[in-house]
């Protein structure tokens, strides 16, 4: 064919080829037989030199991680013995773990994978540090868990719990200082742990879990070390503060968190404590107004006071209007100096009916104070416990019903010292209980009380407070970086309208394209209660009734109000504790609903990618009001608020 010329297949000869090329082609297939000979020898020689170490590495681990789990939950079940060997055989697994990473250590002089070996170098470290401070705080309380009704074997078992207590307290100072050995273990802790660098671990792959775990560790570490550290004065001087030495007295007042107010409720009642190597007295109690009878003089009441109560001066009882606890005693105090006869106090402890509902319901349910049955039961004619309509029933009812049961004379005086004889009835029971039947239980929900802030303590020893409000046990509103909200109500002439009130929160995120953010907040309101019989004359209890709430919404400083619905007054901004505040007024009736909206920007704007930081901080005396946070509309969180929650938002 024309173009085209043809091809020879027959075999080439051997001849024909030059002996060149006929070894370079056999070099050639040396080399490509080495190859793969290669591979696999690299394959065996990785598997034995890296491979299998880290897979025995990783196996040890795993056990040295289910170990420590296995402690933890010796911890939890609050049996200090069992904690404590569990910790024992928690350290021996992570010796094994340090030593079989140990035979890796030929990694670390290998770039990129150098990088895995420190960081698991680091975390070991770390642990073991962990483990000295835990090894610590098990140590030292061990000869109080009798004492703290905890399980294990404590120094304290003879004689009544009152002699118990006071031997307990008056050794406390010999355990106190090992607080420095803690603090130094996890300040070492955390110089390991912030040696990790969790952008070594790239997002694909899985990495990006690892790299949010080790975030997560490098907080909680970090939190840690500086809570314990900010904790250690309070925890040195705790004896002192339990009259290890000389006696100390503390003004308790009562809040009713159902007369909401900024820092938890109206105040009440109040008590004097007198606290003498732990055992604690009452040494008086009354009405907040007859204390505010005492005052020799009195101050103009704020405007906001003047405005919705009609009362030209400031009363004791009205104080608490600063939603900052400390700022708020602080106006107290100031008021307390004029108080004719008063009592020289070391400190004010604030608590509300939650603290009296839960520990009754620890105490078998039921209490006799002062001749009169209080319960945790549900009272029908509230829908409450029966202990709140019980005090509502002997502060509020006029004494001319009272008169009907008894004289006049023994009404005032059961009113007067009636928070007293009830605090005093409760310790009582507690303290000739075995410690083991209550004392554990009750130790574990003040605590719980205090996180979700229905007790506040107001120490005057600088010291103390620091250590305080490290625990945010203070009450105080808190500086942040970052978006940040607290809502602030008061219920001014509003009956105890919060005890039936219910509320709701939602928060719309919108972001710009150039990082503005605008933030709308919807609180729904519904009382879905009919409303109490009000007629003094016919002497009801009116404790439902038209909810008149005063309403101030904390947020970044800076921050620019857009619009607001809802509020029954104009709307106005202000600086007040480092924030912006937007002020608003509104009304909730008796099976009625009401909302109240605002839309502001934020005064700052977020990079792209970047997570949208909040804090949101808990008003005193409410409670789980529930939340939702929306980005775009679209709901990405939902929760109950029971304490000060901080969270990292995905915005983008």
């Amino acid at each position: 064919m024309e173009g085209l010329q043809k091809i020879d297949l027959a075999p080439l000869k051997e001849s024909s080829i030059p002996q060149k090329e006929i070894n370079e082609e056999k070099g050639s297939s040396k080399k490509k037989l080495l190859i793969p000979l290669f591979i696999i020898g690299f394959v065996i020689i990785f598997a034995f030199a890296i491979i299998l170490p880290i897979r025995k590495v990783y196996s040890s681990s795993f056990r040295t991680y289910n170990q420590a789990r296995i402690a933890w939950e010796a911890v939890k079940k609050q049996n200090i013995e069992l904690a404590s060997s569990e910790l024992e055989k928690t350290r021996k697994e992570l010796k094994q773990t340090q030593k079989d990473l140990g035979g890796l250590s030929y990694l670390r002089f290998i770039p990129i994978v150098s990088w895995y070996y420190n960081d698991a170098d680091h975390i070991v470290k770390a642990g073991f540090y962990g483990l000295d401070a835990a090894e610590v705080v098990i140590n030292s309380i061990e000869p109080y868990s009798d004492i703290l009704g905890l399980k294990g074997k404590g120094s304290f078992v003879m004689g009544t719990a009152e002699q118990r207590v006071q031997t307990a307290v008056m050794t406390m100072g010999k355990i106190t200082p090992h607080i420095d050995d803690v603090a130094k273990s996890f300040s070492l802790a955390k110089k390991e742990i912030d040696g990790v660098n969790p952008s070594h671990y790239p997002s694909f792959l899985g990495g990006g879990k690892v790299q949010a775990k080790m975030h997560t560790l490098q907080n909680l570490v970090d939190e840690a070390a500086i809570f314990i550290e900010d904790a250690r004065p309070l925890i040195k001087i705790l004896p002192n503060l339990l009259g290890e030495k000389e006696e100390k007295k503390y003004l308790i007042i009562f809040q009713n968190d159902k007369e909401l107010r900024p820092t938890g409720g109206f105040i009440t009642a109040y008590s004097i404590f007198r606290i003498d190597k732990g055992i604690i007295h009452v040494d008086a109690s009354g009405d907040i107004y007859s204390l505010d009878n005492r005052l020799r003089t009195k101050e103009k009441a704020p405007d906001q006071i003047k405005k919705y109560l009609n009362v030209v001066t400031l009363n004791l009882r009205d104080s608490n209007i600063s939603p900052d606890f400390i700022t708020s005693m602080d106006t107290f105090n100031s008021l307390y100096e004029n108080v004719s006869g008063k009592t020289e106090v070391n400190g004010i402890i604030a608590l509300d009916t939650s603290v009296l509902v839960k520990v009754i319901k620890i105490l078998d349910g039921e209490i006799v104070a002062g001749g009169i049955k209080f319960t945790a039961e549900n009272d029908k004619r509230c829908d409450c416990p029966q202990v709140i309509y019980e005090l509502e029933r002997l502060i509020s009812t006029p004494k001319s019903v009272d008169l009907k049961v008894t004289s006049l004379a023994a009404v005032q005086a059961q009113r007067k010292d009636m928070l007293g004889v009830l605090l005093y009835a409760l310790m009582e029971k507690a303290l000739k209980s075995s410690p083991k039947l209550y004392w554990g239980k009750l130790i574990q929900e003040i605590i719980t009380q205090t996180d979700q802030k229905h007790v506040l303590f107001y120490l005057f020893d600088k010291s103390a407070q620091a250590g305080i409000e490290a625990l945010n046990a203070a009450g105080r509103i808190k500086q942040f970086e970052g978006d940040y909200l607290h809502i602030n109500e008061a219920n001014l002439g509003g009956a105890k309208a919060n005890l039936f009130v219910k509320e709701e929160v939602s928060q719309n995120i919108e972001v710009g394209g150039d990082g503005t953010i605008t933030k709308t907040i919807k609180i729904d309101y519904t009382n879905p209660h009919p409303p109490s019989d009000c007629n003094l004359e016919r002497g009801n209890l009116c404790i439902n009734a038209t909810l008149r709430d005063w309403i101030r919404v904390y947020v970044p400083k800076g921050s620019t109000l857009i619009d607001s619905k809802g509020s029954e007054v104009k709307v106005t901004s202000y600086e007040e504790l480092g924030k912006t505040v937007f002020d608003g007024f509104l009304t909730v009736r008796p099976l009625g609903k009401a909302t109240y909206t605002l839309s502001y920007r934020l005064p700052f704007k977020l990079e792209r990618s970047s997570p949208l930081l909040l804090l949101i901080q808990k008003q005193p005396g409410t409670y789980s009001n529930q939340y939702v946070i929306n980005v775009k509309g679209k709901k990405i969180e939902q929760f109950e608020l029971t304490a000060d929650k901080k969270m990292k938002l995905a915005i983008q």
